[in-house]
């Protein structure tokens, strides 16, 4: 069974920093075998923990990405109609119960999961908070028992039972019955050194002084009340773009150049600029 250093090396190895909390609900994820609900906020790599454990264990990845009005169609499964019309036109005494069968589904990420065959595979139930809550209740059998009822088929379980790991920006409270089934962590904004760590990771062969003064920048940003302040993704957007133009060195004028990475509205942009460029690479450098 992996050690809780060998999770930490293995997602370095990918470009992910783990810090030891994070590494450590990550290894009782994979030794107990319990989903993982993780929350945070935005843009700072709890996505990518999904996409970098299924490369550590060398399994599928399978994503549900959520949103509104998300139903059992789309996530779990919904009959071929035109293959059962079809079926029933070549063989007029065709059955409901031959009809209803497995050959006659459409897989969705759930059921996919559920379904398959060769290892466990790393299911990323992505900003669960953006489904509604009766989509949420639904995930309970799911998350508990690792099945899913198909009324014409019956219970459905896991051949083998998904990694699963749940995101949340924690656009709404999620509730107590799904919490309970899942280990959780908390994801915040990285301290200065871990975030250059990443950049050092992630963008390879950047200056250390530019990746440095970007870390600094977007760090002193976030402290500005923004209504989307900057995660680590916006850090690494704007690293790379500093690369891309050929800059060496983060002054004002390469900060407003890049000003798009960073802020992600008019609003956002306007308190920046009237915070001052300058005052904040100023802070920054301190």
């Amino acid at each position: 069974m992996r050690d809780i250093e060998a999770v930490v090396r293995g997602f370095e190895a990918s470009g992910y920093v783990l810090d030891r909390a994070l590494a450590t609900a990550v290894y009782l994820l994979i030794r107990l075998g319990k989903p993982l609900l993780i929350e945070g906020h935005a843009g700072v790599g709890k996505t990518e923990v999904g996409k970098v454990l299924a490369s550590f264990l060398g399994v599928e990845l399978i994503r549900l990405q959520c949103y509104e009005g998300l139903d059992v169609n789309s996530a779990v499964y919904e009959w071929n109609y035109q293959k059962q019309l079809l079926a029933i036109k070549i063989h007029e005494k065709t059955d409901e119960e031959t009809i209803f069968s497995s050959g006659f589904l459409l897989e969705r990420p759930l059921l996919r999961a559920i379904r398959a065959t060769d290892n466990s595979p790393v299911l990323l139930i992505d900003e669960i908070d953006r489904a509604d809550e009766a989509f949420e209740a639904f995930l309970l059998e799911l998350l508990s028992d690792f099945q899913i009822t198909i009324p014409e088929l019956g219970t459905i379980r896991a051949r083998h039972r998904p990694h699963v790991i749940l995101t949340s920006n924690r656009t709404r409270e999620l509730s107590d019955a799904l919490k309970r089934r899942c280990l959780y962590h908390w994801i915040d904004y990285p301290v200065f050194e871990k975030e250059l760590e990443i950049v050092r990771l992630r963008a390879p062969g950047v200056d250390r002084e530019l990746g440095a003064q970007t870390v600094g920048f977007v760090q002193e940003v976030r402290n500005l009340n923004l209504a989307k302040p900057p995660g680590v993704a916006e850090t690494l957007d704007c690293v790379h773009s500093l690369r891309a133009l050929g800059k060496t060195r983060l002054d004002a004028e390469a900060a407003e150049a890049t000003l798009g990475c960073v802020a992600k509205s008019v609003d956002d942009s306007a308190k920046i600029r009237a915070e001052g460029i300058d005052r904040i690479l100023a802070r920054a450098a301190r």
